[in-house]
């Protein structure tokens, strides 16, 4: 039954009252660039909680609908429907001057994006909210935060599920509760806004062809090329660029878009032309050849060594993944230690207790949240549902969330609490059965295998700012701890690598996902990077901890997790990587911080940035 309002009862209504449109779509499959929408339900809410509106139909996708025993809509209950252009108009008219809202709303974002442009019609969606994403913040004691799972929690009857109009007004009751529990706990609402995205073509680029060998190092003058070379060309060629790129993928070759202190040779026919890659490979001394010279060498390219095999006379053992780069007029910061997953205190059979430390210095909470860690306990960011203690330091009773640990009840504690004896666990529910593994700074986890279906994603989040923004990046890097092109850069202005394996998620102004398919990354690929960059002045000291979640999939319980406090003065802070150790993928929980900006860091990774 459809509730009868949205409306919480709120102190400040005007944080939590908007128009909103629940969106709920059945699809073809998962990736929208390539899928169809199969079914559309909108539900719209004014801002005092009554439905003004509700619209849901079939859509004809002209394609295969893919899943039919998840969906259920088969080619012959689709026969008839209207297309998604010849329905496109009504539902850009209830989205129009609304807040969107979905379970997962970045996925139903963007195959409305997709359909819309193919429609060649602007998608009329300004904000959107998730969910998901608010009930991360929430932190309900369920065992996952999947649609079902909510709807048990908060009391609301699902009859159908996979159907979009039952979908969305199990939404919408789903909605009413958790906003109930976001004014309850003073939290902001995670709203993302969404700009104009008209082009059907801002899908990403196709991904280049991997090369299958190992980088042999730097082009001899009178040498041979050998396979695996990093080779990048610049300027005006008289053979096409297509054909020069063509024949030297063939050849086995690693064809580059940028000039790093890692490629082999520069080929160009004005090597003091003063291009960029010029410069750089001058910086580098990076060998340069014309163009003429080049297509002879491509006649006889010696073999390389295939990823995954040792080259001659290399060291068999494994070694552990390093710092990265820095920029040439940045000194490296020293690497940090990576203790063995052993390492990490044993998961107990009870409840953890999840301690939020307000007040002090940043270093003097750094320290108290580090103690959490110690005592086997997670360190909690912001205040939530999950919240089992408060530690007050100096000047923590003038936090402003102090109101709401009142009207709570949670115990309060002195910083000398956290020496004493550990106290006796909490009857706090355990989520999905055992709870995440606390990474302390460079705890290491070995990752199992995953379902075909399913992905990594490893989530931050941080306290509420206000005068400055967070931005989450991620590197895709090769054994030379480098990007192979501009594409393995994923940041907000372009946030899926070209192979779509890892994607970036942006769920509201406090968190940030990166998500991965391990299966899908070519095998050059020997580590990813996953950053976070201050977009203003302010610093890590000023923004407190990080935490970090690493979780197999988007709504099941994090398998691991690990709050990072960085010093004061780091501007960009290395938050977590994956990396191959053997035939294993291994997570690193990193907190290593640096002065210098994101545009240093990103150059240290081979990124040519304009």
């Amino acid at each position: 039954m459809l509730p009868e309002t949205l409306a919480p009862d709120v102190s400040r209504p005007s944080d939590y009252a908007y128009d909103w449109a629940l969106v709920d779509v059945e699809t073809s499959g998962l990736i929208a660039r390539r899928d169809r929408i199969l079914s559309i339900a909108v539900l719209t809410f004014g801002p005092d909680g009554e439905q003004t509106g509700e619209f849901s139909t079939l859509v004809n996708p002209g394609c295969d609908p893919g899943p039919v025993h998840v969906h259920g809509l088969t080619p012959e209950r689709l026969q008839g429907a209207p297309t998604f252009d010849q329905v496109a108009g009504r539902i850009g008219a209830l989205l129009q001057d609304r807040v969107m809202v979905a379970h997962n709303a970045q996925f139903d974002y963007d195959f409305l994006a997709h359909e819309f442009g193919r429609a060649r019609l602007h998608l009329p969606v300004t904000q959107r909210l998730c969910t998901l994403a608010l009930n991360r913040r929430v932190e309900p004691p369920t065992d996952d935060l999947s649609l079902a799972s909510l709807a048990a929690h908060y009391g609301v009857p699902q009859t159908q599920a996979h159907d979009a109009l039952d979908d969305t007004r199990v939404l919408a009751g789903i909605f009413r509760a958790s906003l109930a529990e976001a004014v309850r706990l003073d939290l902001p609402l995670p709203l993302v806004p969404c700009p104009p995205r008209q082009d059907p073509q801002f899908a990403p680029k196709p991904p280049k062809t991997p090369c299958a060998y190992r980088n042999p190092g730097r082009f001899t003058s009178g040498g041979p090329l050998v396979q695996g070379m990093k080779v990048a060309l610049s300027g005006e060629t008289t053979t096409s660029r297509a054909e020069l790129v063509t024949r030297a993928v063939d050849a086995g070759l690693n064809v580059m878009s940028t000039v790093s202190r890692h490629t082999s040779v520069l080929v160009t026919n004005d090597g003091t032309s003063g291009s960029a890659k010029a410069r750089r490979a001058i910086a580098e001394g990076v060998p340069v050849v014309d163009e003429h010279a080049f297509l002879v060498l491509l006649k006889d390219v010696h073999p390389g060594t295939p990823h995954g095999k040792r080259a001659s006379g290399s060291p068999a053992t494994a070694v552990a993944p390093a710092a990265p780069p820095a920029s040439p007029t940045v000194p490296t910061p020293p690497s940090v230690p990576a203790p063995r997953a052993e390492s990490t205190p044993a998961a107990k059979p009870f409840g953890r207790r999840r301690v939020l430390v307000l007040g002090g210095t940043h270093e003097e909470a750094s320290a108290a949240r580090a103690r959490v860690v110690e005592l086997g306990w997670a360190a909690a960011i912001n205040l939530s549902a999950s919240v089992t203690d408060i530690v007050l330091l100096a000047g923590g009773d003038n936090d402003r969330r102090m109101r709401r640990v009142a009207s709570m009840g949670l115990p309060v504690h002195d910083p000398v609490w956290l020496g004493a004896p550990a106290p006796q666990p909490v009857a706090t529910p355990v989520r999905g059965g055992a709870p995440a593994a606390i990474l302390p700074r460079g705890g290491v986890l070995d990752l199992p295998d995953l379902p075909a279906t399913a992905r990594w994603h490893v989530g931050a989040s941080w306290a509420h700012q206000r005068n400055c923004e967070i931005d989450v990046v991620a590197f895709v890097l090769d054994e030379e701890e480098q990007v192979s092109g501009d594409g393995d850069f994923v940041f907000y202005g372009a946030p899926e690598s070209p192979d779509g394996a890892t994607r970036l998620l942006c769920d509201g102004p406090t968190e940030q996902s990166v998500t991965l398919d391990l299966t899908a990354l070519p095998p050059a690929v020997h580590r990813i990077a996953i950053a976070a960059a201050i977009d203003g002045e302010a610093t890590f000291g000023d923004i407190g901890a990080v935490q970090i979640t690493l979780a197999p999939g988007s709504d099941v319980p994090a398998a691991a997790q690990a709050a990072l406090d960085a010093a004061t003065s780091e501007r960009t802070l290395l938050l977590a990587e994956i990396y191959r150790r053997g035939p294993l993928w291994r997570f690193r929980a990193v907190g290593q911080g640096y002065d210098h900006g994101l545009e240093a860091l990103a150059r240290g990774y081979g990124v040519d940035v304009a």
